[in-house]
């Protein structure tokens, strides 16, 4: 363990490299650092009192890190300090494997709050919802902690259980959730071919190798389809991750113009991202489907391609995380990682807090009900009456030629008529989400006005 000096020489060296700082600098900078020095004095004269007169001993290291936390809490919730052990845990993350729960959280008005579950991991299978408020975790009060700090607790041994307490909206009481840690592998790509040339594509979550593997499901859908006639690209209870991820995934359908303009304290400084010219897939009909828990890296793929006019975004409102985070690698091992700029869409709308309003809005609704809906809205009509004349259409059927049933309503109806085991994986996507099935069948309008 490294040997920490007494504050008292640390702050004669803080004072001795700020009067060289003074003698070179003009009265209004030794305004400025006279004041600043007096502030940190007071911090050195309160860490010296605690380590001479506290009840028992201290340990200065612990009591530092709680000072530079303390600060922080000051900022923005996505503003860290990790320490060592910590920051370890957080450079594994976005490689797509790590241990844990596979859930994304935010602090809303200083309530530890689920931005949503990660598909296909641990807190997705035991029935984490985007919205949850975790009160507790193994009966530890989440109050007063920071983001950092919860996912701590949400780490362990792979196979050890955690407990979370619940709060969630029209529940009264607070819920128990059980939940077994596990090595949490993401796939972030799931492709579904829903055959006549059209495609569903769920992207869960911005990691190391999403727009590689993206591009990899679309050439083999193209390979074995020819072409691509429609396609929804679904960012639901997507929570973002990698912003270069973002950009690449953009890039893949756009020909042209700004991706997303990175602005941080001096508005003058922008970094701008634009489409590299190289996009293959951008000349078919597509859908962005999308909700309140789509978060950052998702928003930058909903503004880009809004903006430049290249989908349609179709759900509720995104989550509206716009900000952007530099993680700093310390000496000791811990990181720092620090709010330094805004994201805005490609027209100058700030995703901050505002998040990508959808040009098409599509509310979730329940899976129970949309099916009764559906059920109703069968009306009997001239086709369907015993001994009608033939249509043109009808009687092409079997010659080669498709008849002219209904394929949007009639067949959901089929759908919803089935058994779980009996679905196909086309069946299986808009089955029970028929926020999913809608965007599907306004991709297919676009596709055929094309």
């Amino acid at each position: 363990m490294k040997k920490f000096f007494k504050p008292t020489w640390i702050w004669a060296a803080v004072l001795l490299t700020t009067l060289v700082f003074l003698v070179q600098s003009g009265s209004q900078v030794t305004a400025w650092a006279e004041d600043r020095y007096s502030e940190l004095q007071n911090f050195s004269k309160v860490l010296n009192l605690v380590q001479q007169y506290y009840v028992e001993e201290v340990d200065t290291k612990k009591m530092i890190y709680g000072a530079i936390k303390g600060m922080l809490r000051e900022l923005d919730p996505h503003t860290n300090f990790m320490p060592p052990e910590l920051f370890k845990d957080f450079e594994s993350e976005t490689s797509g494997e790590f241990g844990g729960l596979g859930v994304e959280i935010s602090l809303r008005n200083g309530v530890l709050t689920v931005i949503s579950p990660i598909e296909d991991t641990p807190a997705w299978i035991a029935g984490v919802k985007p919205g949850d408020q975790i009160v507790a975790v193994n009966g530890k009060e989440t109050a007063g902690l920071t983001l950092v700090e919860a996912s701590q607790l949400f780490r362990g041994k792979n196979g050890s259980a955690v407990k979370l307490k619940i709060q969630r909206e029209n529940l009264e009481d607070p819920i128990e959730i059980k939940i077994v840690r596990g090595n949490v592998k993401i796939h972030s790509v799931k492709m579904t071919d829903l055959d006549k040339g059209y495609v569903y594509i769920k992207v869960t979550s911005f990691i190391e190798n999403t727009s590689s593997d993206l591009e990899k499901a679309l050439d083999q859908f193209v390979t074995k389809n020819k072409k691509i006639e429609g396609m929804v690209l679904d960012l639901r209870r997507n929570p973002g991750g990698l912003l270069d991820q973002a950009t690449k995934v953009s890039d893949l359908f756009l020909s042209e113009g700004t991706i997303v303009s990175v602005v941080g304290r001096n508005k003058k400084d922008k970094d701008i991202s634009f489409a590299t010219k190289k996009g293959k897939y951008t000349n078919f009909p597509l859908v962005v489907l999308v909700n309140e828990a789509s978060a950052s890296a998702s928003e930058i793929v909903s503004g880009a391609l809004q903006d430049n006019h290249r989908a349609i975004i179709a759900g509720t409102r995104t989550f509206g995380k716009g900000s952007v985070q530099s993680v700093v690698k310390l000496g000791d091992g811990s990181g720092l990682k620090l709010t330094v700029a805004k994201y805005y869409t490609p027209s100058g709308k700030s995703i901050q807090a505002e998040g990508i309003k959808p040009d098409l809005e599509i509310v979730e609704v329940d899976p129970d009900a949309a099916q009764k809906m559906v059920a109703k809205q069968k009306t009997l009509r001239e086709r369907d009456m015993k001994g009608h004349l033939l249509g043109d259409s009808e009687k092409n059927v079997g010659k080669g030629k498709s008849d002219s049933k209904d394929d949007t309503f009639d067949w959901y109806r089929e759908v919803i008529a089935k058994k779980e085991a009996d679905l196909t994986p086309k069946e299986k996507i808009f089955h029970k989400d028929f926020q999913a099935f809608q965007a599907f069948q306004h991709m297919k309008s676009i596709s055929r006005v094309k």
